[in-house]
């Protein structure tokens, strides 16, 4: 049962944020998702209803960078590097940072922090 409410709970705070957050193709929303093992982040236009890019820790340009680390908070700050490089080549200097219902701590942050270095204003 807790997982149930757990969830719950998680997306009671997913749609409080959604309300106030809004991507565009200017400033695209950055999303996270996060499992168990793996890391997901996604520009996504609101406006257009679009996914501009997206990478995880199980895309392939990640994996081969990813050889060496071996903590899933290295493999965080890395694929928040690979999103920032990914948004510049799309000329994207800007986005909205969406933790999607997680606490911004831990792996979360991380992308976050790696998405800054890489030179995404969040």
């Amino acid at each position: 049962m807790t997982v149930k409410n757990n969830l719950d709970k998680r997306q009671k705070i997913k749609f409080r944020i959604r309300k106030r957050i809004s991507g565009s193709s200017e400033r695209p929303r950055l999303v996270i998702f996060r499992s168990l093992n793996n890391i997901y982040a996604q520009l996504v236009d609101d406006i257009n209803h679009r996914t501009i890019c997206t990478v995880s820790n199980l895309s392939k340009e990640v994996k081969d960078e990813l050889k060496d680390k071996t903590t899933k908070l290295s493999e965080s700050k890395i694929v928040g590097k690979f999103i920032a490089s990914k948004a510049k080549e799309k000329n994207i200097r800007k986005a909205v940072f969406d933790r999607n219902g997680y606490l911004y701590h831990g792996r979360v942050k991380a992308v976050a922090d790696g998405a800054r270095e890489g030179g995404l204003e969040l």
